[in-house]
């Protein structure tokens, strides 16, 4: 047995080290875009050297290519890896397994289902066999050597083509799901500049990243890499603060492994009281000034 692990963004190749090494089998590492480490006991690090935005068929078929005498392939929950990998199983007729959180063995894995509240173990029986998987259900990677780098050009190769991208603010932030502090927005915060003023002044006093719920997101109000929840990011940070989120069972499955979860929200009934560890019953225009001016930024 031989795995794979895809890092569509350098980040993700540590945060998928652990997964790799519990399992014991010799794997590579492939960096569709970026440079991943070379110290997580990875026979091999590959570098695609893409660059971002190449369109989820083309990079399936391509990524199909490269999966010959791989019994597994597996990367990081997120929603590009949901809108790939899913395409790589079907060219290769392997099996799928979604949002692993645990595993039992290379072929039996744990994952939820409804938001979370049920617990499927799910046994595949086929070869190869295609995983997402969610780190914080994994172990921290250890440091192993040093791993030889070698390109694999992929070719791309689509019928859809990309017209327009956009990502709005955040360039320095530390990559959301790997960060030690999560700022999370709502719907209310009206409008982008408000988000980015707010929720982002937050988090760069913090020194953390920005997160937003589907309903900013497809309000337009925050961008789609933010997204965090059961359909976009999984998050595990130290400190996960949540203003104006009501907490959907969506967005709390996103959400349950971080260590201490606060909620400032003016509706004192909003579900996400019943699980945040401190909660905040005031208006976030007037609670997120007053902590910055508390921690003096």
């Amino acid at each position: 047995m031989r795995l794979l692990l895809i890092a569509f963004e350098g980040p993700e190749a540590t945060q998928g080290a652990g997964f790799a090494q519990s399992f014991g089998m010799p794997f590579d590492v492939l960096c569709v875009e970026g440079k991943g480490p070379r110290d997580t006991g990875a026979e091999r690090v590959f570098e695609a050297g893409l660059a971002h935005g190449e369109t989820a068929d083309g990079l399936a078929k391509a990524l199909a290519g490269a999966a010959n005498g791989y019994s597994h392939l597996a990367a990081v929950s997120s929603m590009r890896s949901k809108d790939v990998l899913p395409r790589v199983a079907a060219h290769l007729g392997a099996a799928m397994v979604t949002d692993a959180i645990s595993a039992s063995s290379p072929t039996v894995f744990q994952r939820p289902l409804v938001a979370g509240s049920v617990i499927a173990t799910v046994e595949t029986l086929c070869s190869p066999v295609v995983v997402t998987f969610r780190p914080p259900g994994f172990p921290k990677p250890e440091a192993r050597g040093q791993s030889p780098v070698e390109p694999m050009p992929l070719d791309v190769q689509s019928k859809a083509a990309r017209v327009s991208a956009n990502e709005r603010g955040g360039g320095g932030r530390p990559d959301l799901t790997q960060a030690k502090i999560v700022v999370t927005g709502g719907r209310p915060l009206k409008d982008a500049q408000t988000f980015e003023s707010v929720i982002g002044g937050l988090a760069d006093a913090l020194g953390g990243a920005v997160g937003a719920t589907r309903a900013a997101v497809d309000s337009g109000i925050a961008p789609n890499e933010a997204q965090v929840g059961q359909t976009g990011k999984i998050v595990a940070p130290d400190l996960y603060i949540a203003a104006g989120v009501s907490g959907s069972t969506q967005h709390m499955a996103g959400i349950k492994d971080s260590k201490i979860i606060v909620a400032i929200n003016k509706d004192p009934d909003a579900p996400i009281f019943e699980t945040a560890d401190l909660g905040i019953v005031a208006d976030l225009f007037e609670a997120i000034p007053a902590i910055r001016r508390l921690i003096g930024k």
